[in-house]
């Protein structure tokens, strides 16, 4: 018997309108100690499933038919004082948002003690017991367990969810996007540990994810979903190393790797089915380059392919299908002969010693004794130019200081010191001659479509703003509007041209704002993680189009993100931040190649492989990031540098401290081999942080 058993499930969400069917016919089996994945892009229904399974559906969410069995129990006939039994003690939960499921006027250990008590009749002694242990299981310090969430990192707080799923040892864990949002050390980290613990308390795990990396490395068998249906599943080796479904053929040839450099992303055409009624032929059918009239007529059947099932009418061509979709041309994608800039132009941007500290906040007293106020140093003395044509990476950890950076490049924040030029001319003298012409020339993609487009704004409208701030005709806004919508492949501008943002796809609104930023046809343009709220294939397509542009109309751009798998697709060269700093830069190939510093190397190894071949070793970097308000007297690395010495210790390296022509690194002792040198370096680290808790828990026991 397994544990959990999902027989033919049917879902639909009542709407004003029409129903919408975003579960249909689903199956799939967790055995006791396995890792099972659900991957697929919004909206294909995996949520929905896991909410199922826990029997926390929306109101206007209803099971139509199927059946949930969990330890041979029926799920669908539980009451509601039933489930509350269920929850946490038998089946427990990790959500996306670590921030927004913690309450933030609680402590961490009090929300954890508040659902043991809940579910065992322990006293709160041993439930403060309990969740120190738990702390410890998880790697957090258990003397912070009186503090509140806002006091943890990102990556601590999604650590506290999962010390929570574990307090009541429950038989099945689900977590549901748990590393999405995180950089990829900090995802490296959390994946890691939720492998460890349960390998420890010997659970079973539902991972529910569109990275198809984090799939590919961690779990079993998986179920690929799209529309609502399965299209493909299996052991997850089969599965991505042998697909027999072009949708899955699709995504995994999306995931980009970090190794492959320079490669043009191959996204998914089109955009989801709508499921207002449900399905008749393929739910794939309209995307598929495969796609036959068959097709057309009833959704496939899932039947054996190879070593897994698939739901393909030509799932027995699939040596044939692997080869012709691994073409981005077999996918409507136009083939650039070289998608990096060969030569780039000009420099257009170029700061010296750029600085922007904020000031915080010190007790009453303290100011009327004019104490000096303590700073966090976001962007602390960064040189970085950029070219005409040329696409310049920035990558690190959440709060190195990369959108900081990007904010006072655009002159969105105010610098506390170092210089900008643009094209020659310090920024001050630009805003003081003409802003208008500065704004202009200078243009801002943030992360988030949906906060950045006005909801009562149609297409058209949000596209000409930028022009009808500038005093164009009319005429011209009109040309210009469609020309720059049909630039950024929505196509044909007339059918997007009047419509609202909610009628529009993640994808496609993150178009809209980038039409938005190019439309007046600027020089520099910066994109603080344009693509990091996208599923896989709609990434692919920003990145494609940001290409593109750089290289068509000679823009430069600098890209800012925590996905070194997509820097190493589209950018010509690569700068690490580390607490405000760029600790490393070079040609990207030789950055990704041939990291010289330790953290930029930590953070190249930490990045997920698709490849089920792949054997990828983890590389945990140890500790967190130093506070930034108070920054050692050295490298700012030092304190999780595994080759630190006293040198370290007492002098911060420059830049150039190596230096191999145009790649420099902050570092005395740049890495040599780098997956050996630091496996084994890591390794010894931990031994001896593992030595001195073992040494501090001896002395507490005596």
């Amino acid at each position: 018997m397994s544990l959990l058993e999902v027989d033919d499930v049917k879902i639909t969400y009542s709407m004003p309108g029409d129903d919408v069917h975003a579960v249909n016919n689903v199956s799939f089996s967790i055995e006791e100690g396995d890792n099972y994945g659900l991957v697929g892009e919004s909206g294909c229904g995996k949520s929905t499933l896991a909410k199922s399974v826990l029997g926390l559906l929306d109101d206007n969410g209803q099971i139509e038919s199927g059946s949930i069995e969990f330890n041979g129990r029926e799920l669908r006939d539980l009451s509601e004082s039933e489930w509350r039994d269920v929850r946490w003690e038998e089946i427990a939960y990790i959500p996306q948002s670590a921030m927004d499921s913690l309450d933030p006027v609680m402590t961490v250990g009090s929300q954890i003690r508040q659902a043991i008590r809940k579910h065992r009749d322990v006293s709160k002694a041993d439930a403060n017991e309990r969740v120190s242990e738990v702390f410890d299981i998880v790697g957090l310090d258990a003397d912070r367990t009186n503090e509140y969430p806002h006091e943890f990192s990102g990556g601590m707080r999604q650590r506290v969810t999962i010390a929570m799923a574990l307090a009541l040892d429950p038989d099945l864990i689900i977590a549901d996007e748990p590393t999405t949002g995180l950089d990829v050390i900090v995802q490296d980290k959390i994946v890691h540990k939720l492998m460890e613990i349960q390998e420890e308390i010997d659970s079973s795990l539902l991972l529910i994810t569109h990275d198809v990396g984090v799939v590919a490395e961690t779990c079993d068998e998986v179920s690929v979903l799209y529309g609502g249906k399965v299209m493909e599943q299996g052991a997850t080796f089969d599965v991505f190393d042998d697909p027999h479904n072009p949708y899955t053929m699709g995504l995994k040839n999306a995931f980009p790797e970090v190794d492959e450099l320079g490669e043009q992303a191959i996204s998914i055409p089109g955009s989801l089915p709508d499921l207002n009624e449900e399905p008749t032929g393929c739910v794939f059918r309209d995307r598929c380059p495969f796609a036959t009239e068959d097709c057309a007529e009833e959704h496939p059947p899932l039947v054996e392919a190879g070593n897994q099932l698939s739901a393909c009418y030509y799932a027995d061509d699939a040596p044939d299908l692997q080869a012709r979709a691994a073409d981005p041309e077999t996918w409507g994608i136009d083939v650039a002969e070289d998608t990096a800039a060969e030569e780039t132009g000009e420099v257009i941007v170029e700061t010296d010693g750029l600085e922007k500290w904020f000031k915080q906040s010190q007790p009453i007293l303290d100011d009327l004794l004019g104490a000096d106020p303590d700073y966090v140093k976001a962007v602390n003395g960064v040189d970085l130019d950029v070219h005409e044509g040329e696409i310049v990476g920035v990558a690190g950890e959440s709060g190195c200081g990369k959108s900081t950076l990007g904010e006072v490049l655009s002159a969105l924040q105010s610098r506390t010191g170092g210089d900008i030029q643009f094209e020659g001319q310090s920024v001050d003298q630009l805003l003081d001659e003409d802003t208008q012409q500065f704004r202009s020339a200078v243009q801002f993609i943030f992360q988030d479509p949906f906060d950045s487009l006005n909801p009562r704004q149609k297409v058209r409208a949000a596209v000409a703003e930028p022009l009808e701030i500038q005093g164009v005709a009319p005429d011209e806004i009109d040309r210009r509007v469609r020309e720059t919508v049909a630039d950024v492949g929505l196509n044909p501008p007339e059918e997007y041209l009047d419509q609202y943002p909610e009628q529009l796809s993640g994808g496609e609104r993150q178009r809209v704002a980038i039409a938005q930023a190019l439309v007046l046809d600027p020089d520099f343009l910066i994109c603080d993680e344009p693509a990091s709220m996208l599923d896989v294939s709609l990434k692919a397509n920003i990145l494609n189009i940001l290409r593109e542009m750089a290289t068509e109309r000679d823009i430069g751009i600098v890209y800012i993100s925590h996905d070194l798998a997509s820097l190493s697709q589209i950018t010509d060269r690569l700068a690490v931040m580390y607490l405000g700093q760029i600790v490393e830069l070079g040609a990207t190939a030789e950055v990704v190649e041939n990291p010289r510093h330790p953290y930029a190397a930590s953070l190249l190894a930490a990045s997920p492989k698709a490849d089920p071949d792949t054997d990828r070793q983890r590389v945990l970097l140890p500790g967190e990031p130093p506070n930034p308000v108070d920054l050692p007297n050295g490298c700012n690395f030092a304190p999780r540098c595994p080759k630190a010495t006293e040198e370290c210790w007492e002098n911060d390296p420059e830049r150039s401290a190596f230096q191999d022509g145009d790649h420099e690194a902050a570092c005395f002792f740049p890495v040599e081999d780098t997956e050996g040198e630091l496996l084994e370096a890591y390794a010894r680290e931990r031994e001896r942080q593992d030595a001195e808790e073992d040494a501090e828990t001896e002395e507490l026991a005596s």
